[in-house]
């Protein structure tokens, strides 16, 4: 039995390559949130200018080197997986759900959190304190990221909440 508009699907090699790129790049990216995490709390805990000077431009770092790409890469091998595999983008809610979490974490990351990393990182540099709302953001940011992390982790085990209506219609038959 096919469908009007069944998806093509990855063939079984690649779908597994691209799963397992998929999980690499979002382990990374919460390994990554992580130890933004430590340097954030050990800078904001820290009384100590040394440690504090260095946990900032390391987060610098590795917001600048890493974060984006390794968020885009589990954005583009989720969207390759979603788009190549049955469960489809829009088929089941948890994948549109984690699609859409993904795309807000990368979003923040990208914006919100990198040009607080490079406020701290420039104050440091100058010999100036960091203001307490962006140190404060610099914990708070990758704490919330690693929410989302969890959460989708979790939603890719779990798989809740069944088809979308795109994910149940009626299979049609073809001559």
């Amino acid at each position: 039995m096919n469908t009007a508009s069944a998806p093509r699907r990855l063939p079984r090699r690649a779908r597994r390559a691209v799963l397992l790129l998929h999980v690499i790049f979002s382990a990374g990216w919460l390994g990554l949130d992580l130890g933004l995490l430590a340097l954030g709390i050990a800078a904001l805990a820290s009384g100590d200018p040394a440690l504090v000077h260095g946990a900032y431009l390391a987060m610098e770092l590795l917001g600048d080197t890493l974060l984006v790409p390794i968020g885009l890469l589990a954005l583009l091998t989720g969207l390759a997986l979603a788009l190549g595999t049955v469960w489809g983008l829009f088929r089941h809610y948890w994948v549109a759900v984690k699609f859409v979490l993904t795309v807000v974490a990368l979003t923040a990351s990208t914006f919100a959190l990198r040009s607080g990393l490079h406020e701290a990182a420039a104050a440091v540099r100058t010999g100036e304190p960091v203001p307490g709302g962006v140190a404060a953001d610099l914990v708070v940011g990758p704490s919330v990221a690693l929410t989302l992390y969890v959460v989708m982790t979790g939603l890719s085990i779990l798989k809740p909440w069944g088809r979308t209506r795109w994910g149940r219609r009626v299979p049609v038959r073809t001559p």
